[in-house]
């Protein structure tokens, strides 16, 4: 899973379509690509017509508030997929990843899991329990959270069963469904440091075998343990996403940011948090969010989200509708063990790979936005993405997975995504590994 991918070569980067051509021809009135097929310019009533948008007055600035996707976009939703649980309480919904370019997610958008279902809990009636093996247990008021010194940092949360409905073979039809239970927000909030530094930890000595348990004010409580190591590393107790106050879906008022680490760690309304000798072993991480094997074991601890990737355009929810011509292959990659380092696409199922373009740096735990520019021809494609991140790791494929793995896992299932292209620009989810 390690072997060094295939890198674009120099012919490979001269034969591309030329972005400057094209959009010249396009401005000058010459000629508008359609279908592939180069046609003249006609007259266009949107353009030479007084339209209705143009002809009185808009919307005044206090039309919303609180502003409001317009009734344009209104399909770029979560969506939950019925048969996966009995009921929406205790449930999942996923982002419309399809739909959205750049790798923020607007909370709006971001996919939700609940074990109980989200609750409705004030500011004023919020209260954070720090007990166990510290100097002095304490209770925050989410006042005396705020002020404490804030820190800011984009993360991605993965739901570690993201994907896992893939694991016998291509079952859900869209990048939403398949890898939808994940978003990408900038969080504000206290390092979790600082706060167990405050009630004393370190007092009862050595911390290198110690752990902290994690519950949330929801009924589940979802508790879940955390070694110390990473608790007092990069973990933050958040109050803010994306600049404003978190969702009450995502946890409002406060919930626990982990990075790198399955969504299920995130533990949302969180109300106490206690230091111990050892982990809970509770049930979220021993019949829930472990990993069996072939032989029916099954490890556990297996926080970290490895490197993966996934073409969200062309993909089945966003097929390519303007025919042959100039293409914008885009998509997201992200690692929970670092930063993604290069993203290589495969237009033939994986027998032959291209470089994407990066939109930015890859940053430690957060998504990555890749491009690849090419020249659609018309014929099928077998698309395909395969991340490597800055510790040397390169996302396998399935079937590399399924071997040291078998076929009972749900959790963890980072394998290569192929999407199927048509002729027709419509695209669906097969396997080719």
């Amino acid at each position: 899973m390690t072997d060094e991918p295939t890198p674009k070569t120099e012919e490979k980067m001269s034969n591309g379509p030329s972005r400057r051509n094209f959009l010249r021809g396009a401005a000058a009135g010459t000629a508008l690509i359609a279908g592939g097929t180069a046609r003249a310019a006609t007259p266009d009533p949107l353009i030479t017509e007084v339209q209705p948008w143009a002809s009185g007055l808009g919307a005044g600035v206090d039309e919303a508030p609180y502003g409001l996707p317009t009734e344009y976009e209104a399909d770029v939703i979560r969506r939950n997929v019925e048969w996966l649980t009995a009921d929406t309480i205790s449930s999942i919904n996923f982002t419309p990843i399809h739909a959205l370019d750049g790798t923020i997610t607007p909370q709006g958008c971001a996919f939700e899991r609940h074990h109980s279902g989200a609750i409705d809990l004030r500011k004023e009636d919020y209260r954070l329990m720090i007990n166990g093996l510290v100097d002095r247990p304490l209770v925050f008021t989410y006042a005396d959270l705020e002020r404490f010194p804030r820190e800011n940092h984009v993360y991605f949360c993965e739901c570690a069963a993201n994907t896992g409905m893939e694991w016998a073979g291509a079952q859900l039809n869209g990048a939403q469904f398949t890898h939808g239970m994940i978003h990408n927000m900038e969080y504000t909030g206290v390092s979790l440091r600082t706060i167990l530094v405050e009630a004393g930890l370190g007092a009862a000595g050595d911390l290198s075998d110690k752990w902290v348990y994690v519950e949330g004010a929801d009924a589940s409580s979802n508790g879940r343990s955390i070694p110390m190591e990473k608790a007092l590393d990069d973990v933050l107790v958040a109050f803010k996403a994306n600049g404003e106050a978190l969702r009450k879906e995502h946890g409002y008022p406060v919930r626990l940011v982990v990075p790198g680490w399955e969504g299920n760690m995130w533990i949302k309304w969180i109300r106490r948090i206690e230091v111990m000798d050892g982990p809970v072993e509770s049930r979220e991480e021993t019949s829930k969010y472990t990993d069996t094997l072939a032989d029916g074991t099954s490890r556990k601890w297996t926080w970290a989200m490895d490197a993966k990737s996934v073409v969200t355009s062309p993909s089945p929810q966003s097929p390519i509708t303007h025919g042959k011509g100039p293409l914008v292959i885009s998509g997201l990659a992200w690692s929970g063990r670092g930063a993604i380092d290069r993203v290589d696409v495969s237009k033939d199922g994986g027998i032959t790979w291209e470089t994407a373009r990066l939109a930015q740096p890859g940053e430690k735990m957060a998504l990555t936005r890749f491009y690849l520019d090419t020249d659609w021809d018309g014929e099928e494609m077998l698309l395909q993405s395969r991340a490597m991140d800055d510790t040397g790791y390169v996302q396998p494929t399935k079937t590399q997975l399924r071997e040291v793995r078998g076929l009972n896992s749900i959790y963890h299932n980072n394998g290569i995504q192929t999407w199927w292209v048509r002729p027709s620009g419509e695209a669906e989810n097969v396997e080719v590994s």
